[in-house]
């Protein structure tokens, strides 16, 4: 029988706004994509200092949609990283190009290498696909020249960083697109839910059409007498997002500030409740320089294999203590695995990290919990 857990991995943020706005939404009879998605869209590009912003059904859809916009296809590759959730890799897939794996850098930063990245670029790769583990940024001055030298797009997975920077710039509107999720244990959440941005207006535009049948017109637009009929100019998808999560976006998006300043507060108590551990590295520590998102609190076991890693989560676990691991290599997973593919930085990884509790109303007896906890778990 599982214990019940007294610190949870995440913990829901929904209150009496939120509740306000869908009822708002319910009573003026338009729930499907309508002004509520043109508002947030609006909002959201406004906080990340973007032109476009082009709200979607969910992340997995925001980076679909980005590699189409970009006219990615078949026979075509795409650098991606394998230490990220699998859409990452699935979305050149479904395009039909070939994911290509990159290697992280270090325990102490398990961000896309560059130097990984230089080594697997060929003729055929169109985009290198960034991925901001935990909220923390890629070398982006690295990765962009990189693909100015070869004449790559640059697309960043930013579903973990909602206004994290590097250098005054938001991330997710460095590269030619960005894409956020707004999945439920995201920092902002409206329960399914995503976001492209860009600062191209063709790219936006693209997916504008492609996330709804690749129609000239959408529902809205019709029913407020704007256009009067449709063509279907490309096959598209139904990628829409409604307006009853928009609203819901809209007042989550408003409290990112704070969500911002207390998720570094947070990291800092956590830094120095675990920072003296023997045995234990902390990922990004002391990276506070610049707003970071920090979507995760993620560790890793120094000298231990899935084994030992196992046997701390489950110790965790008895002691009322929810983890998880953020990711199995995509790399290593049946549909993708290639023996001629090698990231020893990731793979080595992949049987040391753990995934701690971090979520904005964490109190600070949770977490000396979750420290204490872990003390004695790691214990010989």
């Amino acid at each position: 029988m599982t214990p019940t857990m007294e610190v949870p991995l995440f913990d829901l943020e929904v209150g009496h706004e939120e509740e306000a706005a869908l009822i708002e939404v319910l009573r003026s009879r338009w729930i499907s994509t309508g002004p509520r998605v043109a508002a947030f869209e609006s909002a959201f590009a406004e906080a990340l200092g973007v032109p476009h912003a082009v709200a979607v059904a969910n992340g997995t859809a925001a980076l679909h949609l980005a590699i189409l916009a970009a006219r990615i296809g078949p026979g075509d590759e795409v650098i991606v990283p394998s230490l990220s959730f699998v859409a990452t890799a699935n979305a050149a897939r479904y395009a039909g190009a070939t994911p290509v794996f990159a290697d992280v850098v270090s325990a102490e930063r398990p961000a896309m290498d560059p130097a990984s990245v230089a080594a697997r670029i060929t003729p055929r790769t169109r985009a290198i696909v960034v991925m901001h583990y935990g909220g923390f940024p890629c070398d982006m001055p690295a990765i962009m020249a990189l693909a100015e030298q070869h004449g790559l797009l640059v697309i960043e997975d930013a579903c973990h960083a909602l206004l994290s920077e590097q250098g005054g710039r938001k991330l997710g509107g460095i590269g030619a697109l960005g894409c956020f999720s707004f999945f439920s244990n995201k920092n902002m959440t409206t329960g399914e839910g995503g976001m492209v941005v860009t600062a191209d207006a063709e790219l936006a535009g693209r997916v504008k059409l492609l996330r709804s049948h690749g129609m000239t017109t959408m529902s809205y637009d019709r029913a407020r007498g704007h256009a009067a009929t449709y063509d279907v100019v490309e096959l598209g998808f139904n990628y829409r997002m409604d307006d009853l999560r928009a609203a819901m976006g809209l007042v989550q998006l408003s409290r990112m500030g704070d969500d911002i300043a207390r998720r570094a507060a947070l990291r800092r108590d956590y830094e120095a409740a675990l920072g003296t551990l023997d045995g234990v590295i902390l990922p990004f520590a002391g990276d506070n320089a610049e707003p970071r998102a920090n979507h995760l609190m993620a560790i890793v076991l120094a000298d231990a294999d899935a084994t030992r890693r196992d046997a701390v989560r489950i110790a965790l676990r008895d002691r009322g203590v929810q983890t998880s691991m953020h990711y199995p290599p995509a790399h290593l997973f049946r549909i993708y695995a290639d023996p001629d593919t090698s990231l020893p930085v990731t793979e080595s990884l992949a049987n040391r990290l753990i995934t701690l509790p971090f979520y904005r109303s964490m109190g600070a007896a949770q977490l000396e919990h979750v420290a204490e906890s872990l003390r004695e778990a790691l214990l010989p």
